[in-house]
């Protein structure tokens, strides 16, 4: 199985070069609506990279050990074949529909209780959207035009998702509070 992570690190790095923990603040700022990565992850597959010469080492900061890290042309041509190959269909696997589909055992208010709780979840990630719009807004100048499209466009692929979420969840909320118990 092909491990996507070296491609989100090489599209990072594609942007600007950066440390192991520069990669993980990309991942938890800007594409934490699309995607997700640990440090534990991250150091293994960026030591495979660098033997497989697909990124170098920038420079070994003595002072702060702050290893940096750049994408190379070996790794620029590997990301631009991967970005035009068709991206393979997964499944969608969540455990939240999963329980709320054999949920016919638990009374009408429990039911109601955990669509108001998965509901907030995603009202509090929507906000996080709102704010990182809201941020990338007034930082355009910090950000390169031609990225701008593609971060306004993956952002609102997640406030779109978030507010579905939302409707969803009212919807279903309403069905349940309208039956008689």
């Amino acid at each position: 199985m092909e491990n996507k992570t070296q491609y989100a690190i090489l599209g990072i790095l594609s942007i600007a070069s950066g440390s192991g923990y520069d990669i993980k603040k990309y991942c938890d700022t800007v594409i934490s609506n699309i995607w997700n990565e640990n440090f534990g992850h991250i150091y293994p597959v960026l030591n495979a990279m660098l033997r497989e010469g697909l990124i170098d080492r920038k420079d070994d900061n003595v002072a702060t050990r702050k290893k940096e890290y750049a994408i190379t042309d070996k790794g620029k041509e590997v990301f631009l074949n991967w970005l035009v190959e068709p991206t393979q269909y997964k499944p969608v696997r969540s455990e939240f529909m999963l329980k709320f589909l054999f949920s016919s055992n638990l009374p009408k208010e429990g039911i109601i209780k955990v669509l108001n709780d998965y509901k907030k979840r995603h009202e509090l990630k929507l906000e996080e959207f709102r704010k990182m719009e809201k941020y990338i807004n007034q930082e355009k100048k910090e950000i390169l035009p031609e990225r701008e499209i593609y971060l306004g466009a993956t952002l609102r692929y997640g406030i779109l998702s978030s507010e579905a979420v939302i409707m969803w969840c009212d919807e279903v909320i309403h069905t349940f509070e309208s039956l008689t118990s």
